[in-house]
């Protein structure tokens, strides 16, 4: 068995505008990969950095439904020990609005692996509001949020 999580939320916006939102590398940027940015659009098949070293393998993407992506999960010496899968999934709503889900499961079982899975669990759950920020009142909600932020680094595991 391993370890996994899904957090949800409504975006007040249609679903192409949602989805756009997480493929295209200049809006992710402009609410989650603030520092360092998103090197490339969500492609099937591509292999993209976010935050200017984390590289994020694309396994799926169906236009204005899902994507699935993989990324390393690391030890608790924090070096690459495996991965884990994310699955977004956008579901248009009958107000307009779209209903979005992500999960994220792979991690190994284990205090390591259980801490590092809430740690992602937050940053997922903060995504989806900083996203709604974003999409809904043109504002980056990221811009700030974490101390290691403040000071110009990209938030991760030891310095958030």
């Amino acid at each position: 068995m391993s370890l996994g999580f899904s957090v949800s939320g409504r975006i007040g916006k249609p679903v192409a505008d949602v989805f756009d939102a997480v493929v295209n590398p200049k809006k992710l940027s402009g609410y989650f990969t603030t520092i360092g940015g998103a090197s490339a659009p969500l492609e099937a098949g591509a292999g993209v950095v976010w935050w200017g070293k984390v590289q994020v393998e694309v396994d799926e993407v169906v236009k204005d439904r899902r994507i699935v992506l993989r990324w390393v999960a690391t030890d608790e010496d924090g070096k690459p020990a495996y991965k884990t899968r994310i699955e977004m999934n956008f579901e248009p709503l009958d107000d307009g609005g779209t209903f979005v889900t992500i999960a994220e499961s792979g991690w190994q079982e284990g205090a390591v692996g259980l801490k590092k899975s809430y740690l992602n669990c937050e940053g997922w759950s903060q995504m989806l509001a900083c996203m709604k920020a974003y999409l809904e009142y043109g504002i980056n909600l990221r811009d700030g949020y974490y101390r290691s932020e403040m000071k110009g680094e990209p938030a991760n595991e030891t310095n958030i």
